[in-house]
């Protein structure tokens, strides 16, 4: 049977030709100076080396060096024979050791981030954090085992189909032998579907075969996330030679032009947020817990979809928007500029991101560009690469459509929109340029435009930093409220327009941008709901829990804002109760009745204590009247860049 060997500590790395020192896994080179600012963070080879002791396994078997993650590209040496390379920084890879193997092994790893023409992503509005970021192990096999050679993937591809109320979950197996070969030496592929109870549901034999499911138990998003667990063996007679699982939701997904998007034949508007890997002070060497604790912040703000930009994640943040019903927008980081040397690489990484992630019962679309347009060079040969890769995948993957996110210069005559089976559009009208209406207006004309496309806002959102602050927000100022004011409008545009497939804030947490310096704080892209430590919900956070969240609760905005100069002030209430009342210094303000946003106006005294009221829920605050204004408030003058 199976057997994993971890690989993760004492790791010798040398940095830019310096004294070796030793580190654990995970690790990147690029988690300070790639969040610091000035776009000056070190992309180039780093070194991780590491002796290691022969593993015990038994004649028979097969030893198998995977890493998870290493960016950008890798080169593996094991006792001086170089036995892999790999460019792609985000998808798993792994390579047949055994031959190679002594009884002391040095294994040194070549990392490297540099700027190139070949491997995406090059140009784009995050850190390319170099490392060995993700786990790294020995995976010890029966020398017959369901295959490891393709491409990253399991070995094993899941389908599922309904029929009235009986599901169907079709099973592809592929072995490191013919089927030819497993029936001449009586060797077999058993499967068997076990409910979420631990009851076996179905069986069948074959690497080919379908599962009936009567009285199918549907995955139906953040409603129902039902699962069931699929084991494949491989058996001789009833000796199991390899074991595999994977779990699997059985479900049907359409997309509607009018209508939007629809789960299990109900109409289930997705509304959700965008999310990066990285954390502060830790940039993409996340762990487990950093991975669940983004999940819990997710859940919490009631988003039912997530778009993993742009490139592809963990395995486990897969396995938990499975768990939890979360529908997944998954692409590759094919990003901001085409490069003509870099199309193989485009098709090797979207070839990784579906072979490894087919099972998947969250995902429902994959993704084929983002903001591609951003440079317009190569015009032609990049129209050409998108038409390439929209066939690829649909040969890789005939169910689920394609889709792309445009520019939001790119106009929605361009013919790059016009490739996938799905588009979406990254708009920041009211934040990178004035007018919050004209998001109405680009809503209603591509729909009349294009009334057969499905139209989808896979970006919008303004930086909102927690240290800044205005008693009349506006575009630019930075400021919390003003972060506010503009997801308040958006929400309320969105439900006027259900024709959506899907919209996704921009972001959920702050991340790290290197090439920045806005908001006064050089490095980061503060468009998330949540800082970049997850420690602080901002204003914004909870007036999409208001509208998507059905956990009552009441929040107080403008904690922060703690100091204002102002006679009269406004007070926010954030709230999904339809009645909330605002007291201060115990004394009765104003009850109003309403949804979402409740928007009141206090006469200052000297000391303030909030408090907003709806049944029992209840939240509180302190805010002071000073004689001015605080400058620490305001957005400091000056430089301001933004990646591009």
């Amino acid at each position: 049977m199976r057997r994993i060997i971890k690989l993760m500590e004492d790791w010798q790395f040398t940095y830019q030709g310096r004294k070796k020192r030793l580190i654990d896994l995970p690790h990147t080179w690029n988690a300070v100076d790639g969040q610091d600012g000035n776009d000056d963070y070190f992309r180039g080879t780093c070194y991780y080396e590491k002796t290691v002791p022969k593993p015990e396994f038994a004649d028979g078997e097969r030893v198998y060096l995977q890493f998870h993650g290493v960016n950008a590209s890798a080169k593996v040496i094991l006792n001086g024979i170089t036995v892999l390379t790999h460019n792609n920084g985000y998808a798993t890879f792994r390579t047949d050791v055994t031959d190679v193997l002594k009884e002391q092994n040095t294994l040194l790893v070549e990392a490297d981030n540099s700027k190139n023409e070949k491997v995406y992503p090059q140009v784009a509005d995050f850190t390319f954090y170099g490392g060995i970021y993700r786990d790294v192990e020995f995976l010890i096999v029966h020398q017959t085992h369901f295959d490891l050679d393709y491409y990253g993937g399991p070995g094993i591809q899941v389908s599922t189909d309904i029929k009235g109320k009986t599901g169907f979950v079709k099973v592809r197996s592929y072995t490191n032998k013919r089927t030819e070969e497993l029936v001449k030496e009586g060797l077999s592929v058993y499967l068997t579907l076990f409910d979420a109870q631990g009851n076996i549901a179905g069986t069948a034999e074959g690497t080919d075969a379908v599962i009936k499911v009567p009285e199918a138990h549907l995955w139906n998003g953040v409603k129902d996330p039902y699962l069931y667990k699929l084991t494949a063996q491989i058996r001789q007679k009833d000796l199991v030679l390899d074991e595999i699982e994977t779990f699997c939701g059985i479900r049907t997904f359409s997309f509607d032009p009018d209508k939007g998007f629809f789960l299990n034949g109900v109409s289930y508007p997705l509304r959700g947020v965008s999310r990066h890997q990285d954390w502060k002070g830790i940039g993409n060497a996340i762990s487990y817990s950093h991975m669940e604790k983004d999940m819990e912040l997710i859940r919490e703000v009631g988003a039912n979809t997530i778009r993993l930009a742009h490139y592809q994640h963990h395995q486990h943040f897969y396995d938990l928007c499975d768990r939890y019903g979360m529908v997944v927008w998954a692409e590759i980081p094919y990003i901001s500029a085409h490069m003509p040397h870099g199309r193989k690489n485009t098709f090797f990484q979207m070839r990784e991101l579906i072979v490894q992630n087919y099972n998947h019962p969250c995902i429902v679309t994959w993704g084929i560009s983002n903001e591609i347009t951003i440079s317009g060079k190569h015009r032609d040969d990049m129209l050409d690469n998108h038409h390439d890769l929209q066939k690829f995948v649909k040969e890789l993957d005939p169910k689920r459509p394609t889709t792309l996110a445009c520019y939001a210069m790119c106009h929605p005559f361009h013919p790059v929109s016009k490739i996938t089976d799905l588009v979406a559009w990254n708009l920041y009208l009211g934040w990178y340029v004035p007018g919050l209406f004209l998001n109405e207006l680009f809503m209603k004309f591509y729909h009349w435009k294009y009334p057969k496309r499905c139209l989808g806002y896979s970006e919008y959102g303004a930086e909102g930093m927690p240290n800044l602050h205005s008693a009349k927000p506006k575009r630019g100022d930075h400021s919390e409220e003003y972060q506010a004011k503009y997801h308040e409008y958006m929400l309320e545009c969105f439900e006027r327009h259900p024709f959506l497939w899907s919209t996704y804030v921009w972001n959920m947490f702050d991340f790290a941008a290197d090439a920045r310096d806005q908001g006064g704080e050089p490095g980061m892209n503060h468009k998330g709901l949540v800082t970049f430590d997850r420690k602080i919900k901002k204003d914004s956070f909870y007036i999409y829990k208001a509208w998507w969240s059905s956990e009552p609760f009441v929040h107080l905005c403008g904690r922060r804002y703690k100091y204002r100069a102002e006679n009269i002030t406004d007070v926010t209430v954030y709230s999904n109760q339809e009645q909330v009342s605002l007291y201060n210094n115990g004394q009765l303000i104003e009850t109003q009745k309403g949804k979402h946003a409740f928007h009141f106006k206090l006469r200052m005294e000297k000391e303030n204590h909030l408090e907003a009221k709806s049944g029992a829920l209840t939240d509180t605050a302190v805010i002071f009247k000073t004689a001015h204004s605080r400058p620490e408030y305001k957005v400091k003058k000056g430089r301001s860049q933004n990646w591009v």
